[in-house]
């Protein structure tokens, strides 16, 4: 890499932090710009693997005041992360590139769908609970385990915007604040990448410059994320995730 190049990745990094523990879709800033270095795809999507750890642990320990009680819930969560991470790391390296291209943009136009309509939708869930008297379950019941484990998998493939429908899916059938949402949201994708990092590290190529470079920034990143998303109103938060989200397909469709 030039010395202008190892200064975008590094940028790139503190961006995808930032955003991945806001909102999520760090990896389509850090991708495009590996690629511009030179990197093959696969590399490059190794190589971000790999760095946006550190990120990811940074931001979750950013927002750990908001994981107060949800020790059980994320340890549950967790396996079906763990799985799915390790499904999609071993569909990378089978699978042609192309293989996602078409279902990821309708599975993230989803999400965000269901975002945005969370308030309305959590709202029946609420009174279709007081109607019939059953209670919320704390861990979301199987539909929740095995939504986030096929998300998983996608996370552990790509990872591009697998915040946005993790908070899709917990903000439907948890009865919890997005902030607390967002918090586990953000352990569960320090797990899919680091489960799918350490995969790659064994059995695929990365540059361990771009690496080095995306680690730090997005560890930087991640601090800054925490501190700005913290402080959002619900209605702000989820504003912001539709609309980076919306750039997201855009970029995915147009790329």
């Amino acid at each position: 890499m030039t010395p202008g190049e190892m200064v975008a990745v590094f940028l790139a990094g503190i961006s995808a932090g930032a955003i991945n523990t806001v909102v999520g879709s760090g990896t389509l800033i850090t991708f495009p710009v590996l690629l511009a270095t030179g990197l093959p795809p696969v590399t490059a999507t190794v190589s971000n693997a790999l760095g946006l750890i550190p990120g990811s642990v940074s931001g979750a320990i950013g927002y750990r005041s908001e994981l107060s009680g949800q020790r059980r819930r994320i340890l549950k969560l967790g396996v079906g992360a763990l799985l799915g991470s390790l499904t999609g790391a071993t569909l990378l390296l089978a699978l042609p590139a192309s293989a996602f291209e078409t279902i990821v943009p309708v599975l993230v136009g989803l999400a965000l769908l269901m975002v945005a309509l969370q308030p309305v939708i959590s709202a029946k869930v609420r009174r279709r609970r007081e109607e019939t008297g059953r209670a919320a379950r704390p861990d979301g019941g199987p539909l929740l385990f095995v939504g986030l484990m096929l998300a998983s998998v996608y996370g552990g493939y790509f990872a591009a915007a697998q915040g946005i429908i993790y908070m899709s899916l917990m903000g439907i059938l948890l009865d919890e604040p997005l902030q607390r949402l967002n918090a586990t949201k953000n352990v569960l994708a320090a797990l899919v990448n680091t489960v799918a990092a350490l995969f790659f590290l064994f059995v695929a190529e990365f540059d361990w410059t771009a690496v080095a470079l995306i680690a730090v920034g997005s560890a930087l990143g991640g601090q800054l994320g925490a501190r700005a998303g913290r402080r959002l109103r619900p209605v702000v938060l989820r504003t912001l995730i539709v609309t980076v989200g919306t750039v997201a397909i855009v970029q995915m469709l147009v790329g």
